[in-house]
């Protein structure tokens, strides 16, 4: 009984140690993740403050609300002495009137005190801060059904045609794959549109917008239904192409497992082939899915321009594009540092997972 409490307080104590030692592997690692994430974040905003400056025309005229265009007399001179009044107070609320690493700086110096900056082109005099998260709740809604539709139908599939290895039922899953995959997302959009939506052949599903007109006196189903409408065509239009790479990363992925020694040897022992396949197999085939994982947070929040503008959804993707084609320096700017960051977290997260899923690998093999 002695030598029984002995082992087993060893054993918890070496457990301890271990604990003990993962927890500082894993605190040096983000601290050496986060010093070198800042570096880039400092780098991707420098090189896209620069690119900006750089590109040809005034954002200050573009931005600027000028009035009197189409007066006449003293009306112009006086329109004109207000274009240029107006263009002077944008290009100093822009730093545009100081050297590019003054005017970068200076619009650092405002982000570290919490202040991104206001719209001078979008929405005039309204804060970025708001202007995105009005529009961030539609992106992520939209992007969590798609990457739910897309893993819940692609990893089944890609484990399916692993099993079927070479039949005639993988060749079919896979030519159908590939064939989604090679349609253009605008082509298929507009087809989806004419065939069934409003107006079309057989209207089932709304044409624009995800937001439905409700009657009074609608039950709560009913209005989760009709809105549930308004997803059907613009998630699957996101999802569609991403079928085929996601399956094709885990049937690859499976392939490799299931032909390892191990695989085998719990065959011979009789296990079972769901257990073979979902116990042993799968857990080891998602190293290979993880490495997807670091591009889902950036498209998680950066949204579709061609599909938010083809279906008339007023989200980020949207509001990326009118930031860009207005010159809006600060919307733009705001854009660019939350897209850096959630590049970066996405690919931190997955480099955790990867420990996760297997040990062996450790935060010291990854830092």
């Amino acid at each position: 009984m002695h030598y029984i409490l002995k082992k087993s307080n060893q054993k918890i104590k070496k457990h301890g140690e271990n604990c003990a030692i993962m927890y500082k592997q894993f605190w040096s690692y983000f601290i050496k993740r986060l010093s070198l994430g800042l570096v880039t974040i400092f780098v991707i905003l420098l090189a896209s403050y620069a690119l900006m400056r750089l590109a040809p025309g005034d954002p200050s005229k573009s931005s600027f609300l000028g009035g009197g265009a189409g007066d006449s007399g003293a009306g112009t001179i006086s329109g004109e002495k207000s274009e240029l009044n107006g263009n002077k107070i944008i290009k100093e609320k822009l730093h545009l009137d100081k050297p590019m690493i003054v005017g970068f700086a200076l619009w650092l110096a405002d982000v570290c005190k919490g202040d991104l900056g206001t719209s001078v082109a979008v929405d005039k005099g309204r804060p970025v801060t708001e202007l995105i998260l009005d529009r961030l709740p539609v992106t992520i809604r939209l992007n969590i059904y798609s990457i739910l539709l897309t893993y819940l139908l692609s990893i089944p599939l890609g484990i399916f045609t692993a099993i079927k290895h070479d039949t005639m039922a993988d060749k079919g899953i896979t030519f159908g794959l590939f064939f989604l995959y090679s349609l253009p997302v605008l082509w298929t959009a507009l087809m989806l549109q004419a065939a069934f939506c409003k107006g079309g052949l057989m209207p089932i599903f709304p044409l624009k917008g995800v937001t439905p007109d409700i009657a009074p006196g609608m039950s709560t189903w009913k209005i989760m239904g009709v809105t549930a409408m308004h997803y059907v065509l613009p998630v699957f239009c996101l999802s569609y192409a991403s079928f085929a790479g996601i399956a094709r990363f885990t049937r690859s992925g499976m392939l490799d497992v299931i032909r390892q020694e191990y695989i085998r040897t719990a065959r011979a022992k009789g296990v079972s082939e769901h257990d073979v396949i979902y116990t042993h197999a799968f857990r080891n085939a998602l190293i290979v899915m993880i490495t997807l994982f670091a591009g889902i947070l950036p498209g998680l929040v950066a949204g579709s321009i061609l599909i938010e503008y083809i279906f008339n959804i007023p989200g980020m993707g949207a509001l990326s594009m009118m930031a860009l084609s207005s010159r809006d320096i600060p919307l733009m700017m705001a854009l660019f540092a939350f897209s850096g960051i959630l590049t970066l977290g996405g690919i931190l997260v997955s480099d955790i997972l990867y420990v996760i899923a297997d040990p062996r690998i450790g935060f010291e093999s990854r830092a």
